[in-house]
């Protein structure tokens, strides 16, 4: 076990006291403002509902921290574009994602908050939307109802698949490391959903032009 996630879970299972921690960071960072795109927070976080499921970690205070972790990451990141306006998206971190700013652009315009509560459940665009809110000037309570509820939903839904896994997993003797394996096959259904949601969102509306 060479790989971040791996060490993570390595880490969590050797020290659990620090799963809620580790769980919290992992879902700010996961919500941050393209930091978002290349952090493994979500194979670690269906893992660790392995973890729980298993009975090795505490869920209360994984899940807890893992809501208010994801409900700041969005914050932030509103917050950011709220501050900046238009011009976050010339800034010279963020210039090499401008097409993945359009498509959020995109996504909010049609669907406004919604895009906001089901951003988070859509890789393509779950680090883009709040900072796009922001720019736009969503009204802040709208966005952080939006925020608060995506939240609340995200973190248990992403470790529900993992709980089920690891609660069969105990019942069978299987072994804690075969759980990662199994967490990255299951990260390829929500990635794979949200790759296909963000293809039709994306696509023009077509405007019937036939004469009668």
């Amino acid at each position: 076990m060479t790989d971040l996630p791996a060490l993570l879970l390595d880490f969590i299972v050797r020290h659990a006291a620090w799963a809620g921690p580790i769980v919290g960071v992992l879902a700010f960072l996961e919500s941050l403002v393209i930091i978002g795109l290349f952090i493994p927070a979500i194979a670690t976080m269906i893992a660790v509902g392995g973890l729980i499921g298993a009975g090795i970690i505490e869920p209360v205070p994984v899940i807890v921290l893992g809501i208010v972790g994801a409900i700041l990451g969005d914050w932030v990141s509103y917050a950011l574009g709220r501050a900046m306006g238009p011009a976050i998206y010339s800034h010279r971190w963020l210039r090499g994602h401008r097409i993945a700013f359009a498509r959020a652009r995109l996504f909010f315009r049609r669907f406004g908050f919604l895009a906001v509560l089901l951003g988070r459940f859509l890789g393509p665009v779950r680090a883009t939307v709040p900072v796009v809110a922001g720019v736009l000037r969503m009204p802040q309570i709208s966005f952080q109802a939006a925020n608060a509820l995506s939240g609340l939903i995200w973190v248990p839904g992403l470790m529900l698949p993992g709980y089920l896994a690891g609660t069969q997993a105990a019942a069978m003797g299987f072994e804690v490391e075969y759980l990662l394996p199994l967490a990255v096959a299951l990260c390829l259904v929500p990635l794979a959903g949200g790759w296909i949601a963000i293809k039709l969102f994306s696509r023009p509306r077509q405007r019937e032009s036939r004469r009668p």
